[in-house]
């Protein structure tokens, strides 16, 4: 029967790394992080440097070293020190926070002009209101009427 039952074996055998393709690819690892190490060394005592000077020097992928490409939403962002922050001028705000104020505003009115009776709705409200009050006005005038009728039945009745 082959390996892996009757639907056969499925997969690559195992392959083991030889000692020494290891210990060749720790040593190289180990060579680029010391370079990686003086670079960041040498960086940071050049980091006076203009911005000019840091963008040109700067490793260029693919096409990007021999076309100057001038994309704006390519801005890398700058971290400001605490320094710089100006906290007292305004904070501009997001489109989403600003629909979001306009509709606290717009709601705020409304409610204002619905107390007020001032909105349709209001005046719809209120027009029902003044229906089922006089409803009801009407209602507690017949129970009051059938309820005198009754008594004077009943003191009839009892002569």
């Amino acid at each position: 029967m082959p390996r892996g039952g009757k639907k056969g074996h499925k997969g690559r055998g195992k392959q083991f790394s030889n000692p020494e393709e290891i210990d060749r690819q720790m040593r190289l690892q180990r060579k680029l992080e010391e370079n990686d190490g003086a670079e960041k060394e040498s960086s940071e005592s050049d980091e006076e440097s203009s911005s000019d000077e840091e963008s040109e020097s700067r490793k260029r992928s693919g096409v990007e070293g021999l076309i100057e490409i001038e994309n704006p939403n390519r801005v890398s962002q700058k971290s400001k020190k605490v320094t710089e922050v100006d906290v007292s001028a305004p904070r501009e705000l997001s489109r989403r926070e600003r629909e979001e104020l306009e509709k606290q505003k717009s709601k705020e009115n409304y409610m204002k002009l619905h107390l007020e009776g001032k909105t349709e709705q209001a005046r719809a409200d209120l027009a029902r209101l003044a229906i089922i009050k006089k409803q009801r006005e009407d209602a507690a005038k017949k129970r009051e009427e059938l309820r005198k009728e009754k008594e004077a039945e009943e003191a009839k009745a009892k002569r």
